[in-house]
């Protein structure tokens, strides 16, 4: 199946690292200095400028633009699409229907883990497309139907934001290393082995039955964790939710 990418960015980039073995990828941007080095970096996709005119006439899209620039971009295009696939924070399909001609429309919101094919990607939109939609973003990990667009916004604040607030976290925890004694690498190894493992154990054990596992009474962890407690932490990263979720929103107001 060919997958044409409209955008060039960050996310665009981390998605063709997941997907270009298993299907046929067209890069289509405005930056050709980005465009030459996927090109070379990845042989068998084809990059092209999007120029005045693009025509998308039958083909599967994947819009990996900023929001702001969907007026700009749809401007470019022609043609009716078979499937348009946005990654567009907040954008919804209602606005995509009024700037893209397509088929079907879903929204998708992958993470930069899909450089090493273990993003948390959550989609909703056309059920026609649900199937397709499921099968082309497993290709890059974990895949979530939601049933509505709200649901979309709210996973958007978790696993599209959720790599920023991990690697907050996992600074603060080499800091807290070094300041204890460690080295600086040594800090750095011991929490990105931390990170490593932990992903197969949320998978399969409560978070709350983690932390009774692991805090003793009187312990380091209990201590620990009654620090984070004491520092509002818990209340901090539901307000980063809770903040990330209203922005969607806003954005999709836009």
């Amino acid at each position: 199946m060919k997958l044409t990418m409209i955008g060039n960015g960050n996310m665009a980039v981390a998605l063709i690292a997941g997907l270009y073995k298993k299907y046929d990828l067209e890069i289509v941007g405005r930056n050709s200095d980005k465009l030459h080095s996927i090109a070379k970096k990845y042989k068998n996709v084809t990059v092209k400028e999007i120029g005045d005119s693009f025509d998308i006439e039958g083909k599967n899209i994947i819009l990996c633009v900023k929001p702001y620039s969907l007026d700009d971009v749809s401007k470019k295009l022609k043609g009716k699409a078979n499937n348009l696939f946005s990654i567009l924070a907040g954008t919804t399909v209602e606005s995509l229907k009024n700037a893209i001609s397509s088929a079907h429309y879903v929204r998708v919101m992958p993470n930069v883990s899909a450089v090493y094919g273990s993003s948390m990607t959550t989609l909703t939109g056309d059920l026609d497309a649900k199937d397709l939609s499921k099968e082309i973003f497993s290709a890059i990990g974990d895949v979530l139907w939601l049933d509505t667009q709200k649901e979309l916004d709210i996973a958007t604040a978790i696993a599209g934001s959720g790599p920023a607030y991990l690697a907050l976290i996992a600074d603060a925890l080499a800091d807290g290393g070094v300041k204890a004694g460690l080295k600086r690498d040594d800090a750095k190894a011991i929490t990105a082995g931390l990170f490593a493992g932990f992903g197969d154990l949320i998978k399969n054990t409560e978070a709350s039955k983690i932390k009774e596992q692991v805090m003793s009474p009187g312990g380091t962890t209990a201590c620990g964790v009654a620090s984070l407690e004491d520092a509002n932490v818990r209340s901090a990263f539901i307000k980063a939710v809770e903040s990330a979720f209203n922005r969607a929103v806003e954005l999709g107001k836009k």
